[in-house]
């Protein structure tokens, strides 16, 4: 009993799926590395990579309280544990909880400008969830409590924010907006039937021209950046030249709009973030 109680909390903060925790990583560690000139303190690394963890468990679960009357309309979520029973509202209230108190314990390690922006990032991935009934564009809320994470990187290293800051930004900003209309993608038949509002609805039979044209729009902004940093070969090949291979590979896989590889191709982007992150460290 005791055991399959643990294995629905891990289900529900999605420790079975690690992709998200890599896909919430990836931004603070491309910011540590260039915000700290190559050599980050470990301590913010060992921070920003716990904070990943823990974001991203605690959006799972308000994601899935806000969403628990909706889920078993959908194929993909249907089997979710707060859907199925096998955990209660209030016990997911109460994990939500043990989570934000673990965060909090973790922000407090850092400077207060980095605390301020961590109490926006905690806003905006809480309004998230709820956002997909109210706009149009929810995954520009994922994409903004995603992308804070980098001036918080920012402000930690350098208690000041910088245009290399601005640029990363917004990188990680649009990342999440493609990536999610990806993941969007694989939902939206069913999606429509229950009115929850995503980009991949939005944008329509536009979808996948607008999706590549994000992918455009990053490696155009990861060149700028390599520009102004001064950065070698190894950048350019690594980062830009390895992105744009791997956004190759999902425009592949989302031609035809087939909800399976359109789920691969959103799961190809922990391989993005990775091959940025390695051409920053080489450069």
């Amino acid at each position: 009993m005791l055991k399959n109680k643990i294995s629905a909390y891990f289900r529900l903060m999605r420790f079975h799926k690690p992709i998200g925790i890599l896909l919430f990583v990836w931004p603070p560690l491309w910011a540590l590395w260039i915000a700290g000139q190559g050599k980050p303190q470990l301590k913010y690394v060992i921070i920003f990579i716990l904070g990943a963890i823990i974001m991203r468990s605690a959006g799972c679960v308000i994601n899935d309280i806000a969403d628990r009357k909706f889920d078993k309309f959908v194929k993909r979520t249907a089997m979710r544990p707060l859907t199925t029973g096998e955990i209660s509202l209030r016990e997911a209230i109460i994990l939500f909880s043990i989570l934000l108190i673990l965060a909090l314990i973790l922000v407090l390690q850092l400077n207060l400008f980095s605390i301020v922006l961590a109490v926006i990032t905690l806003i905006l991935s809480c309004l998230y969830p709820f956002t997909k009934r109210w706009i149009s564009c929810p995954q520009l809320f994922l994409g903004l409590a995603v992308a804070t994470s980098v001036p918080m990187a920012f402000a930690a290293e350098l208690n000041h924010l910088t245009l290399t800051c601005g640029l990363i930004y917004l990188i990680a900003l649009i990342w999440p907006v493609m990536y999610d209309t990806q993941y969007a993608m694989v939902d939206r038949e069913d999606d429509l039937k229950i009115n929850i509002k995503s980009t991949a609805i939005l944008f329509g039979k536009y979808d996948v021209l607008i999706i590549s044209l994000l992918q455009i729009l990053i490696l155009i902004l990861l060149m700028i950046l390599g520009l102004i940093l001064k950065s070698g070969l190894n950048y350019f090949l690594i980062s830009i030249l390895g992105s744009a291979v791997l956004f190759l590979v999902q425009y592949y896989l989302i031609s035809d709009r087939n909800p399976d590889r359109c789920f691969k191709a959103f799961m190809n982007n922990q391989w993005v973030g990775l091959v940025i992150l390695l051409g920053i460290v080489l450069m």
